[in-house]
């Protein structure tokens, strides 16, 4: 019985037992599956706090979550069932090197291949994008107090700026001069080696007594491919020396190569001295290797690349800037921007400007108008669900500049969006390529927050602002949704009001029995886990109904079920049941049984009680990221409870602080081995009193 998002997205992708390694991105749970033939991905994405699922080649399987999925992936990897030996999950350190091995055996296709790169590469970056973003922060507001005149233009040459500004522009800097580093750190990790020896070969070619070698008695002044370098001897070899600050390619070439050597090492070097010997005779390989020859490799590799871009923008910035914004909705989902990026930061180091970034914003924000019409038609629909998931994913846009949040919880998931996407994509490409192109000096996430660090702001704006408002309008014009969608949404969603403006139909039969005086005499007052028997009437045949009167767990306002917000608890996919808004602070049982599920977390608990109701207790909403912090639980799985039993004392304030809905659905798991399952009646509600009716 699954009870958290964690087991239930475990259960949905085939057991602990189908996984065979587990990692994650900036947004997504990155599944290897053994099978993933049998997965069904609509049931994945019924689960609480999955905004999608995309199946891919090789039996991979990613779980879209959005920005908890850290939570979600700690949460997985801490279930009992994921520890054990032979099959479930590994942790993080070890799944690459469990895929690794797979990947020996044998090649999976040629799509397979490249869903590997690109998970390298993503997995490099993903880390550091939290820097990434607040450096990008730092960049704007220098460009904006260069563009009111408070400071001279602070990234021109020769400009020297007083020591107070100096130190705010130190702030970013030390994202992007060390970012080497950082790459070199994810990428070693992601290779199986270990992170801090693919740090500290990087780190090597980034001391200022390796630049300073160019300084020394004997270096010399050559050209090599219309460009002036230096090099020196050492050891009879030329050295190359370059600044490394910046670089991507460099970092990530060298862990491509550790990950190799580092294998190869722990074959044939014994297990009781690989500690020593392995990082040793790895950093004794790697460091001469990275500075006389991965290094200027990389650089010529990301130079090359860069002066490709660079020469078709050259060429015609009108056909580059409308290429860029329409291959991006298609270049995002497979990872290929993760090396555009990589050109951008190079761009600013070798040219002291990028030229992607402008149209590239003209996708991002055709992307976050799309996700604003579809939460115009979630709200006028009244689609709790989908009003939940566009918010979240519109403001991860607008403020951060993420879009995979609105392309895989919302536009791969409904085809109808791209095209007219695709639309407000090509209106602002065009209006920055007729425009003449938009240039930045800095690498910034493009959100609303960034716009004044590109050199025409107004021209960027208006093409940024067209692309949004386009988009917006073709979807609320046209919807997302087919109409068979649309037709089977309004009917569940009418099902749901309208069941709930009737109220329960067991509290109405009995009022009706009453006031016809059909009953031979009250029904007497049932207590919670009792059976109680309502007479026909007189001289019919007995007909006896087993109804079984279900406690509330604790003191509150009992609401409808609808009323979470949480679309598989709202929408019933969990089973019948209702919702309480509390008051107090204890959760107890509502009646005899067995603690069948009992979270360390303290926020779910399945109790199957005697009278063979199975019931979950959800105490708030995604409470589960709290890891257990302001939750006190006092039983555990087996124990044996009575009516009134503390399961959980919880701390209101942290909920609260922390910002998640305290509202605990109280959900009949086997509602369909019962003929119904209603609500008691609406209102305050107190621990013990009765809350639900549930009839066989």
């Amino acid at each position: 019985m699954a009870t958290s998002p964690a087991e239930s997205i475990v259960d949905a992708v085939g057991g602990p037992g189908n996984i065979e390694s587990l990692t994650h991105c900036a947004t997504r749970l990155r599944f290897q599956l053994r099978d993933s033939s049998n997965v069904d991905q609509s049931t994945v994405e019924a689960i609480p706090g999955v905004m999608g699922a995309v199946p891919q080649a090789g039996n991979r399987f990613q779980v879209v979550i959005g920005g908890a999925v850290q939570n979600v992936y700690n949460d997985i990897n801490a279930l009992p069932a994921m520890s054990g030996a032979g099959g479930g999950a590994v942790d993080e350190d070890d799944a690459d090197s469990i895929k690794a091995r797979e990947r020996a055996k044998g090649p999976r296709g040629k799509v397979a291949w490249l869903d590997s790169l690109f998970e390298f590469l993503s997995d490099s970056f993903r880390p550091i994008l939290g820097a990434l973003l607040g450096a990008s922060l730092f960049i704007t507001f220098m460009a904006l107090m260069a563009t009111l005149g408070v400071i001279p233009a602070w990234n021109a040459p020769g400009v020297v700026l007083e020591p107070s500004w100096q130190f705010v522009n130190l702030m970013w800097q030390c994202v992007f001069i060390f970012l080497p580093l950082m790459v070199a750190y994810n990428a070693a990790k992601k290779v199986g080696a270990d992170p801090w020896v693919g740090f500290a070969i990087m780190a090597v070619v980034m001391l200022p007594g390796f630049t300073g070698l160019a300084d020394q008695e004997g270096a010399q002044q050559i050209t090599f491919l219309g460009s002036d370098i230096t090099t020196i001897s050492v050891f009879g070899l030329p050295l190359t020396i370059f600044d490394y600050s910046s670089q991507v390619f460099p970092p990530l070439l060298m862990a491509g190569a550790l990950g190799l050597l580092w294998k190869g090492l722990r074959k044939v070097i014994p297990e009781n001295i690989q500690l020593i010997f392995v990082p040793f005779l790895a950093m004794l390989v790697m460091i001469p290797l990275t500075a006389f020859l991965i290094g200027p490799i990389g650089v010529y590799a990301g130079a090359g690349l860069a002066n490709l871009l660079s020469s078709i923008n050259s060429f015609s910035p009108f056909i580059f800037a409308i290429v860029i914004p329409l291959a991006y909705p298609f270049m995002v989902p497979l990872g290929l921007h993760w090396p555009i990026n990589a050109i951008m930061l190079l761009n600013i180091q070798t040219l002291g400007y990028d030229f992607i970034q402008g149209p590239m914003g003209a996708w991002n924000f055709a992307c976050f108008g799309a996700t604003a019409g579809v939460l115009w038609i979630a709200w006028r629909a009244r689609d709790k669900q989908m009003r939940q998931t566009a918010t979240g994913a519109l403001a991860a846009g607008l403020l951060g500049g993420i879009s995979e949040p609105s392309l895989y919880g919302i536009h791969l998931r409904f085809k109808r969006i791209y095209p007219r996407m695709l639309v407000g994509c090509l209106v602002g490409g065009l209006i920055i390529g007729i425009g003449g192109g938009v240039k930045t000096q800095a690498f910034v996430f493009t959100s609303l927050l960034t716009i004044p660090a590109f050199d025409s702001v107004v021209l960027y704006g208006i093409a940024v602002l067209a692309s949004f408002v386009v988009a917006m309008a073709l979807v609320i014009i046209s919807d997302y949704r087919t109409p068979e969608q649309r037709a089977e949404f309004e009917a569940q969603r009418d099902k749901a009001e309208a069941k709930l403006q009737s109220g329960s139909p067991a509290a109405a039969t009995a009022t009706s029995a009453a006031a016809s005086g059909s009953a031979t005499e009250a029904p007497a007052e049932a207590r919670p886990g009792t059976a109680t028997a309502t007479l026909d009437k007189p001289g019919a045949t007995d007909e006896v109904s087993a109804a079984f009167e279900i406690a509330s767990p604790l003191d509150g306002t009992a609401v409808a079920l609808s009323e979470v917000p949480d679309p598989v608890f709202g929408g019933g996919v969990m089973g019948p049941g209702v919702a309480i808004e509390p008051t107090g602070d204890t959760v107890v049982s509502p009646g005899a049984g067995t603690v069948a599920a009992a979270q360390p977390t303290g926020h779910a608990f399945g109790i199957e009680l005697d009278n063979g109701v199975e019931l979950l207790i959800h105490v708030g909403i995604d409470t589960v990221n709290l890891k257990g912090e302001g939750f006190e639980v006092h039983v555990k799985a087996g124990d044996r409870v009575e009516q009134g039993t503390p399961l959980v004392t919880f701390d209101r304030a942290v909920i609260e602080k922390a910002g998640y809905p305290l509202i605990t659905p109280v959900i009949v798991l086997n509602g369909d081995a019962f003929a119904t399952v209603d609500p008691v009646g609406l209102g305050p509600t107190t621990a013990g009193s009765p809350l639900l009716i549930v009839e066989k």
